[in-house]
């Protein structure tokens, strides 16, 4: 195994509150509005706003559970970084190896960034990461820095 730069990562609490401020509200809303169309003169429009409520209840619960509180068997725990490949540490206690065209997405606004690559088999894995989840800053963009584009 390549020797790289180990991460342990921690759950982002800051984080959580916000992406509850952002999906407690909206899925509120559309099961309101839903509930309202279902019992007023548009029935069919509640199919739609209740799909696009569950839609964004599992979107949600997935992000605070999966990323920002780590909770769930597949989340990662920490990253061992080199430039040739990525290993994941899971919650669950596996280890999945990034080997192959592993690539970095950033957003706009600085606060999270994809990792994506192939494993052993060829399965194209993706996994995301917040700022909080990162002890220190120079460790979220020392990560970062590791898979820049050359």
């Amino acid at each position: 195994m390549n020797q790289g730069t180990r991460y342990l990562l921690k759950q982002d609490k800051q984080g959580m509150i916000w992406d509850l401020l952002l999906y407690v509200p909206t899925v509120s809303a559309l099961l309101g509005i839903a509930a309202n169309a279902w019992f007023g003169e548009n029935p069919n429009l509640a199919y739609l706003l209740v799909f696009l409520g569950s839609f964004f209840l599992i979107a949600g619960a997935n992000r605070i559970l999966k990323t920002r509180l780590m909770l769930l068997p597949s989340s990662p725990v920490a990253i061992n970084a080199s430039k040739l490949q990525a290993t994941l540490e899971l919650r669950n206690g596996q280890r999945v190896e990034l080997l192959k065209d592993i690539k970095l997405y950033k957003d706009y606004s600085g606060r999270s960034f994809g990792l994506t690559g192939l494993n052993s088999t060829g399965q194209r894995l993706q996994f995301v990461f917040h700022k909080g989840q990162f002890a220190l800053e120079r460790d979220y963009q020392g990560l970062q820095n590791i898979y820049k584009p050359s």
